[in-house]
């Protein structure tokens, strides 16, 4: 079981210097941050004060506000009121800046590409009676709240043909913004309070 914890996370400063980004994970793993090398990324990153994003050609961008309450978004000379809590989809190389009437926010972003990789995000409240697995190709990111999280049961049925027994693990706590790797062998399952962001990045079948 795969734990990102963001407090281990060294913040690096965006391209154009307007703000500072802490990537929770990346593909391949070897790419820099820095030089779009990588084919999906997901950060969370900090943004103190207006001005335009930078640029990524031939990607996709998912941004979710996740601290803070209103980002006002223009993307091509269009303006988007952005929300916390609500995804918003956009071009990677389209004309993009930022205001922020409401003060500082904290924003989460899946950015993929275009035409390879397709990512999503989705907010999830969790409970402390059911708990919510994260499946391979799946990163959960705890937003607000407490939480832990467990392996879940193997899915492989043993050689007699018997399921297996639920893993008998203690559950880890999470803090804030810590991020679990789903996994289909076994794959976490978080328990709680609170809300958590699952991000699932498709890869895209090339059609002829």
């Amino acid at each position: 079981m795969e734990i990102i914890r963001f407090a281990d996370i060294h913040p690096e400063p965006w391209r154009n210097g307007g703000g500072v980004t802490r990537e929770l994970a990346s593909h391949p793993k070897a790419a820099s941050a820095q030089d779009g090398a990588w084919d999906w990324r997901v950060s969370i990153a900090d943004v103190s004060k207006a001005g335009d994003f930078s640029g990524f050609p031939g990607m996709e961008r998912v941004i979710t506000i996740v601290e803070g309450e209103l980002l006002l978004l223009t993307v091509d000379g269009s303006e988007h009121p952005l929300e916390k809590y609500r995804p918003f989809r956009f071009s990677g190389e389209a004309a993009s800046g930022a205001t922020l009437p409401t003060g500082d926010i904290r924003d989460l972003n899946v950015i993929a590409r275009a035409g390879a990789f397709k990512g999503y995000t989705s907010i999830v409240e969790i409970s402390k009676k059911r708990a919510h697995p994260v499946f391979e190709g799946q990163l959960a990111v705890l937003l607000e709240g407490k939480a832990t999280v467990a392996p879940g049961a193997a899915v492989e049925e043993e050689s007699d043909g018997e399921a297996p027994a639920p893993s008998a693990a203690e559950p880890i706590e999470l803090s804030r913004y810590d991020a679990v790797v789903g996994s289909d062998t076994q794959s976490p399952e978080i328990s709680g309070r609170g809300f958590i962001a699952v991000i699932s990045i498709d890869h895209v079948e090339a059609h002829a």
